[in-house]
């Protein structure tokens, strides 16, 4: 047993070290807030491709689509992929809002055109997001080193959270994604394993035959998928950020291309958990974990170093997105140019929230409920950015659309919402039902006041 434990405990001492010394050390404002090289150059299409997939590719994310391929069969992996087409449409939002409206990043473009405190609002519902990227991820990575809230569970996920924090510290935007690379490499290499593992063990027919395509069987969660399409990337800086560091058109072919890819890998991760359902595993909360541990160490050390890499790629961004977030964003915000400074305050809030980011991951809080509540909270941001200009903003108009989504999400939370408005009797009837009612009454939130103006 101890000689198994040494193969887990070493990668992730490896791969702390190999992140490091792949991590350049960012000297400059431009290579630490914007991913530009020594030189000042911008980032390339092949390295932002990379980087926005393997960034998307959540540990959570995986998790939660082999669990929804056990729970739903096919009708659960398409429903969570859906999510990864967000991509290409933010990535033509922005690219409308760059070329058409001078914006040089979301906070900067709301502070523009609807208010210091419109700003200020999306500044704080952003902070949430990132908390939550910090613990949903750790929490997936202990899951592989003990049950939640062992020993190991708590060790593993505290000190991959350090390593994350020690190589982000040095390199900033620029070492997360020259890490990325490598993170992706290894990523598309090793789901290929896995790949090649299940899928001979199956026909490509009975896998995406599984499943039944119908509301209360999974429908519902891809019909919510559907709906956040058009607000959820919006409150997401590690995809946000990536939209302004480097030329409009070279940024859009990298979104669309990096959210067909991500699309397609979350799918086929989802026949991960669909294989466990076909040979009869018993569903638990982690089924990759569960399906690699009933078929040998070799099988579980994989599963592990997939997850590494996936939560890895994704800590590492949130920490470069909270450094700019706190240490530009809201600085310019409260009027103040903190110059070089601001990589050091950054730095700061990287380790406070490396620190109580952890908490709800000590509680054991489901990891799925960091995708779907927070997306509800930000369904006001879908008319926000991608009505603007089609409808005459106005700061009254953000702030109505913006506050309705938080409190109906916060009302889904506390639970009490009225039984009608439901749609349909799956588990996620009321989730689809406060997504299309909530999302009308945003965007009639939002155009009223313009209306108003317009008299």
């Amino acid at each position: 047993m101890e000689h198994y434990g040494l193969y887990f405990w070493g990668f992730l001492a490896i791969y702390g070290i190999v992140m490091y010394l792949l991590s350049p050390r960012a000297q400059t404002i431009g290579s630490f807030f914007n991913g530009e090289s020594a030189l000042g150059k911008s980032i390339s299409m092949p390295l932002l491709t990379s980087s926005i997939f393997i960034s998307w590719i959540f540990a959570k994310s995986i998790t939660n689509a082999a669990n929804l391929g056990a729970k739903y069969g096919i009708v659960g992996g398409i429903a969570y992929a859906t999510y990864w087409l967000c991509i290409p449409i933010a990535g033509l939002a922005i690219y409308r809002l760059r070329t058409k409206f001078g914006a040089r990043g979301l906070v900067e473009f709301l502070t523009t055109h609807y208010g210091q405190w419109a700003a200020f609002a999306f500044s704080a519902a952003i902070l949430i997001r990132l908390f939550n990227e910090v613990w949903s991820n750790t929490a997936v990575v202990g899951g592989y080193y003990g049950a939640s809230g062992s020993q190991g569970f708590i060790i593993a996920a505290l000190l991959f959270t350090l390593i994350t924090l020690l190589y982000s510290l040095r390199g900033g935007l620029r070492g997360s994604i020259m890490t990325d690379v490598a993170q992706a490499l290894i990523f598309i290499l090793l789901l290929a394993w896995v790949m090649g593992d299940i899928l001979p063990q199956n026909t490509l027919p009975t896998l995406l035959g599984t499943g039944d395509w119908r509301l209360e069987a999974g429908v519902d969660l891809l019909l919510v998928a559907a709906l956040q399409l058009f607000s959820y990337p919006f409150h997401d800086p590690v995809l946000t950020d990536r939209g302004f560091i480097c030329e409009e058109k070279t940024m859009l072919r990298a979104f669309v291309i990096s959210g067909i890819l991500g699309f397609i890998a979350i799918v086929l991760f989802s026949f991960v958990g669909i294989h466990a359902k076909l040979i009869g595993l018993t569903a638990s909360g982690n089924v990759p974990a569960a399906l690699a541990g009933s078929m040998g160490t070799g099988a579980l050390l994989v599963m592990t170093v997939v997850m590494v890499i996936a939560a890895g790629s994704t800590l590492d961004s949130t920490f470069s997105s909270l450094s700019k977030l706190v240490g530009r964003d809201l600085a310019e915000l409260l009027g103040k140019n903190l110059g070089a400074k601001a990589i050091g305050v950054g730095m700061i809030a990287m380790v406070i929230f490396a620190i109580f980011g952890n908490i709800p991951m000590f509680l054991g809080t489901d990891i799925l409920k960091a995708t779907t509540i927070s997306g509800t909270m930000v369904i006001g941001l879908a008319p926000v950015f991608m009505l603007h200009g089609w409808i005459r903003p106005t700061p009254l108009g953000f702030h109505l659309s913006f506050w309705l989504g938080i409190a109906l999400g916060i009302w889904l939370v506390l639970g009490g919402l009225p039984e009608f408005l439901k749609i349909g009797e799956g588990d996620s009837a009321m989730l689809l039902g406060v997504n299309f009612y909530g999302l009308i009454l945003c965007v009639i939130a939002y155009w009223l006041p313009s209306l108003w103006k317009n008299r």
